[in-house]
């Protein structure tokens, strides 16, 4: 079998040098103060470091994600600390860190998130620091509580909803933005299934701020759709994992990816609801113990994370959890983050130009 990590998704052809890019202005890129609008998605629990600065230097958002949920709370924000400042080393433009947020049943930050939004709030005290760390992103609950931690922080607040009800509840709360997520994302998913060709244009006419739109979306096909359905800029997170530019994860999740055919999802309950992943002997072994009804919550919960770590870190493909979205099935090869990401940008913009070339004038028609 030919070895399609080789590969690359482009020409082949090296572009030849210029001095000025093309690319696609929107109320994203502008508020953000970045080239392209196009965003990596949180993943994890494991470090994305690397990958967030690959593509932020590339003039899109990385997200730096946490270190997992079952981290001490203050070891864990310790250790994000330190992602962040790796992050720094590395790039010099803006990015982000994503935060899972849940609330208690009086409304209170669960203390694994309350320390990681604290730890993110602490960070950006630092000038250096508050240069290129511009954005935090939250999801898997209603961004209300964690909005009071940052609320004054001068962060750009972006929160991540599969509904249109979610979406207009977060910007009431004062989001800045909104990732609408389609249920073809990978991660954590939604109860009620509302696909992106739905979920997009739904969200855009009814809230006024940003919106950029996730789920099934690899190139720049996918972002000229997204701003034809009305959002501002694209998230994407198996696409980014399948890189050369992720050497925080084991390879062989990336190869994993490459492999998959469509239809080896399967959703699941994972630690904040549903979640896609590629079907492993884990999620089979999650079944059975959920299935028991003699595992409490707590240990259910650390399961998941250990197993989701050992598929990230160690490169467990069997014992591991492989969160990832419906779009594997269509990927072939492995990309450079640097090539792809404004790659993406031409392509959206000869496939809107195509589009356009497309448009008419006719007679009316008699009577």
């Amino acid at each position: 079998m030919p070895d399609r990590r080789l590969k690359r998704e482009s020409s082949g052809v090296a572009p030849a040098p210029v001095t000025n890019v093309s690319t696609l202005s929107t109320r994203f890129t502008t508020l953000l103060g970045i080239t392209h609008p196009v965003m990596q998605e949180g993943l994890g629990p494991y470090k994305t470091v690397h990958l967030a600065a690959a593509v932020s230097n590339a003039g899109g958002l990385g997200t730096v994600s946490i270190p997992g949920i079952s981290e001490a709370p203050a070891a864990g924000a310790r250790k994000l600390r330190g992602y962040i400042e790796q992050a720094c080393a590395l790039t010099e433009r803006p990015f982000a860190v994503n935060i899972p947020v849940g609330a208690d049943k009086h409304g209170n930050v669960l203390p694994f998130s309350a320390a990681y939004v604290g730890a993110v709030v602490e960070a950006v005290r630092d000038r250096e620091i508050a240069r290129r760390l511009r954005v935090i992103t939250t999801s898997a609950g209603p961004p209300a509580a964690a909005r009071r931690l940052i609320a004054d922080s001068g962060l750009v607040h972006i929160h991540k909803v599969g509904g249109t009800r979610q979406a207009v509840r977060a910007a009431a709360e004062g989001v800045d933005m909104v990732i609408a997520s389609g249920y073809e994302a990978g991660g954590h998913t939604h109860a009620r299934p509302v696909h992106t060709f739905v979920l997009g244009p739904s969200v855009s006419e009814a809230v006024r701020c940003p919106v950029i739109l996730a789920g099934g979306i690899r190139d720049g096909r996918g972002l000229a759709a997204a701003l034809a359905l009305g959002a501002d800029a694209v998230a994407l997170g198996t696409r980014f994992v399948a890189s050369h530019d992720n050497p925080d994860w084991h390879p062989a999740y990336a190869e994993r990816i490459l492999r998959a055919r469509e239809g080896e999802d399967i959703v699941f309950q994972a630690l904040y609801g549903p979640s896609r992943a590629l079907m492993s002997a884990a999620i089979d072994e999650l079944a059975a113990m959920e299935a028991t009804g003699s595992w409490s919550e707590e240990a259910l919960t650390h399961f998941k994370d250990e197993r989701l770590i050992a598929a990230q870190q160690a490169g467990d493909m069997t014992g591991g959890i492989l969160p990832c979205g419906q779009i594997a099935g269509a990927l072939q090869d492995l990309i450079h983050v640097a090539e792809f990401v404004p790659g993406m940008v031409r392509d959206a913009i000869a496939v809107l130009a195509q589009v356009r070339a497309h448009i008419v004038t006719v007679s009316p028609l008699p009577g």
